[in-house]
């Protein structure tokens, strides 16, 4: 397969990897303002014979020619920053100086040979030594840790995966083999696993031709045993989205420079490695969000200065055009807290989509707004102020009266990101929002959190309560741009009154703000990875030093009295051919403690893909129960199968059963036709 970029734009190119001053912050920044010549009030008087619209034409003409050549004006620098956002992206624009004084760190380059003092493990098959660390700065331990709220029981354990796992998980996704897969990017230079002899990539940024990156970018982890398998990523994979096909497979979309149109597959067996599509999108999705729909294909949203959405096409195919959304466009401010969009498929098959501060409901098959939904004051909850957000359990026990709502928490005040640029770090958002959007009359209702997040996780369980963890308390998504890591999980219990839903749960010891990641296992467990404030990997001399331990947090659900008594699925009384739309779906379990119909649930979840603080593509049903049988410790019980695929698009989920609140390991189950 013949791999080159589709980018016709040479300022895209990063041309040099030494000697520039660059923060590596962030990577999206709108271009700095050029010093200019004072803009005189003649530029913009107008004849009294020109009409309205042709005088706004004119103003708008005048104001972007102005723009472009750099001109500035006190009373028109807001309003040259918003125009700046619609410009053609430059190097500078991404790697520019937020550094007070003289120091300075390079722009990394995939090729670099890696500077980390890092010896190979014996026997690790590539991968390097963890190099030495220097002692916690006062930033590192000033930290929040809340008093574990133990009334309800246990508040949790944690434990050590992996003391190395390679590559620092920006992006994270659970597959249907029972391994994850974890990636970061090119663009922060070497990693601490290498590819096998002969396998290099080719370094597409390289000014000397023929260099090669022979770093492992993405690696599948065995998160039972700790193995790592390296994987191949070609193009630059930084700040991507991706989800899963209707047979398992991961397609992964977008990224920076030669990545930002390609799509890209990964199939979950022992020796697959990506397959890569560049050129497959008609727009470059750099932070954009991507959708599984109900007829299995995807939808990516959004993206930096892509105000638009596309449908990702057949394998091999590509895009000649992208479909305009207005709301990407009207959300975005001078610091673009619009990106990563949070997308959720709603039952009746539409999407709701949330930027910045503002939501619209969008039917996909039309094009069409359906609805805006009112505005949520406080702060940008998007990427960089980056809260969370979820589709709260589906409950199909209900029939057909489901109400679904969406929960959006934390972020940032607008302005955080611009005041990180000075070192300020202002106070995260506490606020937790709910909205049912299928309401024409739909209506925030807020609560609050015991402490301001931002950069956290939000995780569904499969009791139905969700998992608040990761995250800062002060600033924005950045490189340094955080203060005040939050080390307590939450559990977020929304069936409770208002006022009633947090319980702090057991902290951890790990910082995990910026590029940090979650996911659900299928054993119930939590695992915890990743975290880069850094601009390359650098484990000495700064803040918060990267991380490539890999945890896994064991909720209050699986404490030891009650573990005892867990129900375990008999994994060959699970039906191979799957779960049919409308169907019955009978499984057998097994449990020490007897228990009845009224002690059981059975739900079923859509494994995310997890970037940024974002779980893309997440959702949990609560099945209905219509039959159950005791025989002893054994039983067996019958479930409706979701009835249609606007509820749970085709795929393969994870199948719990919950007796008494406690759930069992899961069965993969795909659902079909």
């Amino acid at each position: 397969m013949l791999l080159r970029t589709q980018n016709k734009d040479n300022h895209h190119r990063i041309r040099s990897s030494r000697g520039t001053k660059a923060s590596m912050k962030r990577g999206p920044l709108p271009p700095r303002r050029q010093p200019g010549t004072q803009l005189g009030r003649e530029h913009l008087q107008f004849s009294p014979t020109m009409g309205p619209l042709l005088r706004a034409a004119v103003l708008c003409a005048t104001l972007l020619a102005l723009a472009t050549a750099g001109e500035a004006h006190a009373s028109l620098k807001g309003l040259k920053d918003i125009l700046n956002i619609f410009k053609p992206r430059s190097e500078k624009d991404y790697f520019h100086n937020a550094f007070e004084g003289e120091q300075e760190q390079a722009i990394p380059h995939a090729s670099d040979e890696p500077q980390l003092g890092a010896a190979l493990v014996p026997g690790g098959h590539g991968l390097l030594k963890v190099p030495k660390g220097s002692p916690p700065t006062p930033a590192a331990l000033d930290t929040i840790v809340l008093p574990v709220d133990n009334a309800a029981g246990s508040g949790g354990a944690w434990s050590m995966v992996s003391e190395n796992s390679g590559v620092s998980a920006m992006h994270l996704v659970i597959m249907k083999n029972d391994k994850a897969i974890m990636f970061d990017t090119v663009t922060t230079g070497p990693s601490l696993m290498r590819l096998p002899k002969k396998n290099c990539r080719l370094d597409l940024r390289s000014k000397e031709p023929g260099a090669v990156d022979c770093s492992a970018h993405a690696v599948e982890f065995d998160y039972n045993t700790g193995a790592i398998r390296p994987l191949k990523i070609i193009t630059d994979t930084w700040c991507s989205s991706g989800g899963f096909d209707a047979e398992g497979n991961l397609v992964q979309t977008g990224g920076y420079f030669e990545g930002e149109k390609v799509v890209r597959y990964l199939s979950p067996c022992a020796t697959c490695d990506w397959r890569e599509f560049p050129g497959t999108l008609a727009e470059g999705r750099w932070y954009g969000t991507q959708q599984t729909l109900p007829d299995g294909r995807s939808v990516v949203i959004g993206g930096r200065r892509a105000f638009s959405y596309e449908f990702v096409p057949a394998e091999g195919q590509s895009n000649p055009t992208a479909v305009p959304l207005q709301i990407l466009r009207d959300t975005t401010d001078d610091v673009e807290n619009n990106l990563y969009p949070f997308v959720h498929l709603l039952p009746d098959g539409n999407l709701f989509i949330f930027a910045n501060d503002r939501s619209v409901v969008v039917d996909p098959r039309t094009s069409q707004v359906v609805r805006e939904l009112p505005v949520l004051p406080g702060g940008g909850r998007n990427y960089p102020a980056s809260g969370m957000s979820a589709l709260l359990p589906l409950d199909l026990r209900r029939g057909d009266v489901l109400s679904p709502e969406v929960i959006v928490c934390g972020g940032s005040p607008k302005a955080a990101f611009k005041l990180g640029e000075t070192n300020q770090f202002p106070a995260a958002l506490r606020d937790c929002a709910r909205i049912n959007p299928t309401k024409p009359d739909a209506k925030w209702a807020t609560d609050l959190m015991p402490v301001g997040r931002t950069m956290g996780d939000m995780l569904i369980l499969p009791t139905g309560d969700l998992l608040i963890l990761n995250g800062a308390a002060k600033g924005c998504s950045g490189w340094g741009f955080a203060r005040q890591p939050v080390l307590s999980p939450l559990l977020y219990s929304p069936r409770q009154p208002r006022g009633a839903r947090f319980r702090a749960l057991k902290a951890t010891t790990i910082a995990r703000m910026y590029h940090a990641t979650s996911a659900l296992l299928p054993d119930a467990t939590v695992l915890v990875s990743g975290g880069n404030t850094n601009s390359a990997y650098n484990f000495s001399g700064v803040d918060f030093p990267t991380e490539v331990r890999s945890e896994r947090f064991t909720p209050p659900y699986l404490a030891p009295d009650r573990a005892a008594n867990r129900p375990q699925i008999d994994a060959g009384s699970v039906p191979a051919d799957g779960m049919a739309y409308g169907a019955k779906f009978t499984l057998q379990f097994a449990s020490p403690a007897a228990v009845t119909a009224d002690d059981m649930k059975v739900t079923m979840y859509a494994p995310p893909f997890t970037t940024h603080g974002y779980s893309m593509n997440q959702r949990l049903l609560v099945l209905s129960v219509t039959a159950f049988v005791a025989n002893g410790q054994r039983y067996t019980i019958t479930v409706d199968a979701p009835p249609t695929p606007e509820l749970a698009p085709p795929g393969y989920y994870l199948v719990y059963v919950v007796a008494k609140g406690t759930p069992s390991k899961a069965a993969w189950v795909k659902v079909h036709k």
